[in-house]
């Protein structure tokens, strides 16, 4: 280090540790300090099923790559969280059935969906191939519709 200089700090004296009074040690079996409660999401999220217990869009969504499940997931967490939500996201097509909209390298796809109280019903999904929803699509959506809403 030659050629270099280097400061010296002054020295201070210490001053006196203050006094503290001991604190009790928690007992172990002491309640833990209660956590904030989180927000929770505006509405909550099911799966349509059938009478047999299939869950078709469940189903469909396991047939798609991963990439593709987690873009319609967050997707669909969006709406849960900040309902009511419209376009670019969400469209309707009157009668309480709606549609999330998802795009994902090139390709379109569409989750059908109603509301049951504060619950998204996820009805019917499909990649989309044509500029309009096949009415086939819709009407496979608004049947499962009338079903869960169905008391």
């Amino acid at each position: 280090m030659a050629g270099k200089k280097t400061k010296k700090r002054p020295v201070t004296a210490k001053k006196p540790a203050k006094p503290t009074a001991k604190r009790p040690t928690p007992s172990k079996t002491a309640a833990p300090t209660p956590k904030k409660p989180e927000k929770a999401p505006t509405l909550t999220c099911r799966f349509y099923r059938t009478g047999t217990g299939n869950e078709p869009v469940k189903d469909w969504l396991k047939g798609l790559p991963a990439e593709v499940r987690k873009e319609i997931g967050s997707d669909l967490q969006v709406v849960q969280w900040r309902w009511p939500i419209g376009k670019p996201l969400v469209d309707g097509f009157g009668g309480g059935l709606f549609e999330v909209r998802t795009s994902h390298d090139g390709n379109i796809y569409r989750v059908l969906f109603c509301l049951v109280g504060s619950t998204v019903v996820l009805l019917h999904g499909f990649m989309k191939k044509t500029e309009k929803t096949p009415d086939q699509d819709v009407e496979i959506a608004k049947k499962r519709q009338k079903d869960v809403k169905q008391p």
